[in-house]
């Protein structure tokens, strides 16, 4: 990795005390603007150093976070997936604190927070009572909670993988994650990386499903919040573009005005480590571009 891109590592500390792993990434170029990625389930912030490279050479500032119970943030591999007392809304809260200290360091920016998988969830969540720290909201690999939870209670007996059913007969657990099979032993390998929340995360996890259906809740966002959701044709987690496009219609349903969308067809979970991820991250940052725009076109808004 070449200077441009080397992190400024830091943490910060959560209402509960644990001490949250965190890292920016600078331009050399004056910043337009600050895109925070919140990571997906069982991975961690290193894994989107491919991105964050892409967004770093088109002059803005990225932030991330190894979220509670993932990467540098647990103190030993047994805490992998444990959310602590404090579970999934905790989890929000600390990207929301991040958010903070990325707008005191670089005031008058606008902010575009990208979410993945988990980290979409979380960001969806996020929206609701915090919009207005927001230029916009990018979604990748995201879809409708309560639709997911209804897959998980749906495994039949001894169906311990559901995400990855569809791709049997499977080379892997993790066929469902790309189509690249570089991409999926990469993700084996990595001592950072796992498969599964620990029951009583899980749980709270599932648990904002319905929060996350709820009409009156997605009214509170911010009218005028640009949105973009990415997804591959064939993510079980967005099942199969059904979810992805029941959370649109939500949005609109909330009175939501500027939503945009990219489908890729054939591709799976983590459609920014696809076979075509060139073509995901271009279209990501022409979208986070118009954002800015629009942003620093009515700074009032």
């Amino acid at each position: 990795m070449d200077s441009e891109t080397t992190p400024h590592a830091f943490q910060f500390t959560s209402t509960d005390g644990l001490r949250i792993a965190c890292a920016r990434w600078d331009s050399h170029e004056p910043s337009r603007g600050i895109v925070q990625i919140a990571h997906g389930l069982g991975e961690h912030i290193g894994r989107y150093l491919g991105l964050i490279e892409v967004l770093v050479g088109a002059g803005l500032v990225v932030y991330g976070n190894d979220h509670r119970g993932h990467g540098r943030t647990v103190l030993s591999s047994k805490q992998f997936g444990d959310f602590g007392e404090g579970g999934f809304r905790l989890l929000v809260e600390d990207m929301v604190r991040l958010s903070e200290i990325a707008k005191e360091e670089i005031p008058e920016k606008p902010l575009i927070l990208l979410g993945h998988s988990m980290g979409s969830f979380a960001a969806q969540l996020y929206a609701f009572d915090h919009s207005y720290l927001l230029g916009g909201l990018a979604l990748s690999g995201s879809g409708a909670l309560d639709g997911v939870v209804r897959l998980a209670k749906s495994a039949p007996p001894g169906e311990d993988n559901i995400l990855n059913a569809p791709f049997a007969p499977a080379r892997t657990p993790f066929d469902w994650l790309s189509r690249d099979p570089a991409v999926v032993d990469v993700f084996m390998k990595d001592p950072l990386c796992f498969g599964a929340l620990q029951p009583a995360a899980n749980e709270s996890f599932f648990a904002a499903s319905s929060e996350l259906a709820d009409p009156s809740r997605l009214r509170q966002i911010r009218q005028d919040l640009p949105i973009y959701l990415f997804s591959g044709s064939e993510d079980p987690v967005g099942q199969q573009l059904e979810g992805v496009r029941l959370l649109i219609d939500r949005y609109h349903q909330a009175g939501i005005r500027d939503i945009n969308h990219h489908f890729y067809q054939g591709g799976r979970h983590e459609m920014l480590n696809e076979i075509n991820r060139g073509e995901v991250q271009t279209n990501l940052l022409l979208w986070i571009s118009a954002a800015l725009h629009n942003k620093l076109s009515h700074p009032t808004r």
